[in-house]
């Protein structure tokens, strides 16, 4: 079969499609034919070893795929060849063929796309377990979502609105608020790209504030860190939840005192570790979201595919941080 591999750490240029020998599946696992593999930020940095997980190589990237079942191990039941089913492996999918445990697949609903679901779990179960486990997001609330037109940003503002909230989604171009205006966000602001210097950060903080509203944000969602990171807790309002979800723009330091002066909390989310440590409460968190994807109130936003051959341009295109939505590579 043809694979997407990483054979020493690199860029994505450093990517290179070879034949490799087919997985084999064991007790408790489906191989599926893959169909779709998304990309994620975190396929970015594995191919650097600049993540939390160092797979040996050689290896594929893409963390989330879609794929019909072709194999059925030993002990699992209710999964059959040709069943169509997702999953969030976090590495092997740009390949045409991978083994995931069967109790991590989930069944694509009849009718949507294998690239729509592959750009579904990974961006869409982060922010329904951000917003409400960690940030306890109600209705009536104000949300800010800083790059709010990325994948995971897209699925917090439109999650945001399906919980009730006013959300404020802010980005780094006018292309991309339109973008998340287009998923729902009550307004948009448009911060610089690039390091900040204190005055710029003060302005940012202030440009925040504004678009918040006097009380502040009850909940910050922070896909971004970097700079950004010490504005948007400074628009912050009291007992707000200020939730960290990546770094794509550095890892921050943040002036505690501020969060003794606003009572509030600072959140880490690490979905991937939540979803293991609590199988059953994922779950249920993956059929609020196909409820939500068959009432119309999420969707996700592809904006490009790639084939195989042209996994790592689509990889370098989302380190680029100019993406909009999803990019998906077809098999």
């Amino acid at each position: 079969m043809k694979a997407l591999l990483s054979k020493a750490p690199g860029g994505p240029d450093s990517l290179v499609v070879e034949e490799v020998a087919a997985p084999v599946v064991g007790p408790g696992q489906l191989k599926l034919r893959v169909r779709a593999a998304a990309v994620n930020y975190p396929d970015v940095l594995i191919i650097e070893d600049k993540y939390q997980f160092k797979p040996p190589r050689p290896f594929s990237p893409g963390g989330e795929v879609a794929g019909e079942v072709v194999e059925v191990g030993e002990g699992v039941t209710g999964w059959a060849v040709g069943d169509r089913a997702i999953a969030v492996p976090g590495w092997g999918g740009m390949a045409e063929e991978i083994v995931i445990a069967a109790a991590s697949a989930y069944r694509l609903p009849a009718g949507r796309s294998f690239v729509d679901g592959a750009a579904l779990l990974l961006t869409y179960a982060t922010s329904i377990h951000a917003l409400w486990d960690r940030g306890r997001l109600e209705a009536g609330e104000t949300l800010l979502v800083l790059g709010a037109a990325g994948g995971v940003g897209l699925a917090a503002v439109e999650l945001g609105k399906a919980r009730g909230a006013r959300v404020v989604a802010a980005v780094s171009s006018e292309d991309k608020a339109a973008a998340a205006r287009a998923a729902g966000a009550d307004e948009t602001l448009v911060y610089p790209r690039g390091d900040l210097d204190r005055e710029a950060s003060k302005a940012l903080a202030e440009a925040f504030k504004a678009a918040v509203g006097k009380g502040g944000a009850d909940v910050v969602y922070d896909p971004v860190g970097g700079d950004y990171a010490e504005p948007a807790l400074r628009a912050i309002g009291w007992e707000g939840r200020y939730l960290v979800v990546g770094f794509p723009a550095g890892i921050p330091r943040l002036p505690l005192n501020l969060t003794l002066l606003k009572s509030c909390d600072v959140c880490g989310v690490f979905w991937g570790a939540f979803a293991a440590r609590e199988p059953a409460a994922n779950a249920a968190h993956v059929a609020e979201l196909f409820a939500l994807w068959d009432a119309g109130k999420i969707a996700p936003k592809v904006s490009a595919t790639y084939p195989l051959a042209r996994g790592g341009e689509a990889i370098a295109a989302l380190a680029g941080r100019s993406v909009i939505g999803k990019l998906v590579v077809e098999l």
